[in-house]
């Protein structure tokens, strides 16, 4: 049986391997999420709660169907924080750093499910990539746990109070999961602009993606004096630099004369930064955004469809794809066959999986669009559109719509998590089987197009 067992595995493609660990990673989380004494007394939760809880917290989304702070206990934190740590840095991440603990040596096959995981192009360096994320990962956690306990001190009566606090918040935004145990986000410290820089800068490194950490980090380390940064670090720090200003002047001009209005220049700054950072995949927010108008939160549905950058803790079509898929755009336009950029010229296969990830994105959500507007009645369309995005970013942000969706609603949300945080090319390659190469072709013509 044992040898069976092994054989059958090996059969399986590493984008397979890797969606069947995330299964068995959620189905550890809903018992670690049952287990006695994680619930407060007297409070009872449906399995199909505690099963969406899971799959958000894997998946790093936030998005709940339960209020956690009236919930669990502190020893249901605790879980709630391994589970985030289990989805944040990755299941490969986290299985190969204990193999590296026990001595055991990392093979051929676990490199190649670090590559797929981390959405490499190449098996070299895969061990190094994985402690670099776990060092980096952990010393951005302490350094924000340590920062925020000492500083949540005014807020709270007890040092206990504030380490909860500060280490909750510090996972939480670390790994764009979104939750909180204050019931109402970060609206309670909307007005400390201490905590939402410290936070915000947890939530770009968290998603920014790893490469660009190690190489920013071996950068100044000063080590190499022909360090040069790659293009993926270039093109992942300019998209996510120009989403986070453009989404921030978007929210400030279209909340201006709504929930912005009454409030000082500097407020309704932050309140339009932080939003924007948070858009990316954190999902934490600093006033209720059932107040934004609907303008502003379809707008926030299209940064969220985006997300956060590749080999990151965060979800959506990633932010390389939209930059791809728009350089393609200005080029075509321009006349030009080749994308080039910053003295190099993109490769066509990712081009293709650029277009790919973006054309079945964009049906995958508006299937899911169309699902839920019949399941969930009454439900206005642009909310379940901001849900579903919120989903598939791994985002976490929600106008109320998802506590309460019937259980078929719940399992369509579950599913656009999952494939959030997988990844939607290791999702579709696990449908796909096998890579199968073509031996032979046929003759080619032209087809008419526009």
């Amino acid at each position: 049986m044992k040898n069976y067992t092994f054989k059958a595995k090996y059969k399986m493609t590493p984008a397979q391997i890797i969606v069947s660990y995330y299964f068995i990673a959620i189905a550890i989380s809903v018992i670690l999420l049952r287990l006695p004494g994680v619930h407060r007394p007297g409070v009872k939760v449906d399995f199909i709660d505690s099963l969406f809880t899971a799959v958000s917290a894997v998946s790093v989304t936030g998005l709940t169907t339960i209020s956690i702070v009236d919930t669990y206990t502190i020893f249901g934190y605790i879980m709630l924080i391994l589970i985030l740590q289990l989805g944040g840095i990755g299941i490969m991440s986290l299985g190969t750093f204990i193999w590296l603990v026990v001595g055991r040596r990392i093979g051929l096959r676990e490199r190649q499910l670090i590559m797929v995981d981390h959405n490499q192009s190449k098996m070299s360096g895969a061990v190094m990539l994985i402690k670099e994320i776990i060092k980096i990962l952990l010393f951005i956690q302490l350094l924000g746990s340590i920062i925020l306990t000492v500083y949540f001190t005014q807020y709270y009566d007890t040092f206990k109070q504030a380490l909860l606090h500060g280490v909750f918040t510090s996972v939480s935004a670390t790994t764009n999961a979104g939750f909180d145990i204050t019931g109402e986000s970060l609206v309670p410290y909307h007005h400390d602009y201490f905590v939402l820089i410290i936070t915000s800068i947890m939530i770009v490194f968290g998603a920014i993606g790893f490469p660009v950490l190690i190489e920013v980090k071996e950068f100044l380390s000063n080590k190499n004096k022909n360090f040069r940064f790659s293009l993926f670090t270039k093109l992942t720090t300019l998209t996510y630099g120009a989403l986070l200003v453009i989404g921030t002047v978007m929210i400030f001009l279209l909340e201006l004369f709504n929930t912005l209005k009454d409030l000082p220049w500097h407020e309704k700054f932050f309140t339009a930064f932080f939003h924007s950072v948070s858009t990316r995949s954190a999902g934490l927010t600093t006033v209720d955004i059932n107040m934004f108008n609907e303008g502003t939160n379809l707008f926030m549905s299209a940064l969220m469809f985006i997300g956060a950058s590749p080999s990151s803790v965060g979800g959506g079509i990633r932010t390389t794809t939209f930059a791809l898929a728009i350089l393609f755009l200005i080029n075509f336009s321009r006349g030009k066959e080749n994308i080039q950029i910053f003295n190099r010229e993109i490769h066509l296969l990712d081009i293709y999986r650029a277009f790919a990830v973006f054309v079945l994105a964009i049906l995958m959500v508006f299937a899911a669009t169309i699902i839920l507007s019949v399941s969930e009645p009454g439900v206005p369309v642009a909310s379940l559109l901001f849900e579903i995005t919120s989903a598939f970013g791994t985002c976490g942000m929600s106008l109320g719509v998802t506590e309460n969706l019937s259980s078929f609603g719940k399992l369509v949300i579950m599913l656009l998590m999952f494939i959030g945080r997988v990844g939607l090319i290791s999702f579709l390659f696990t449908l796909g089987g096998k890579r199968k190469i073509t031996k032979y072709h046929y003759p080619k013509e032209r087809v008419i197009i526009g």
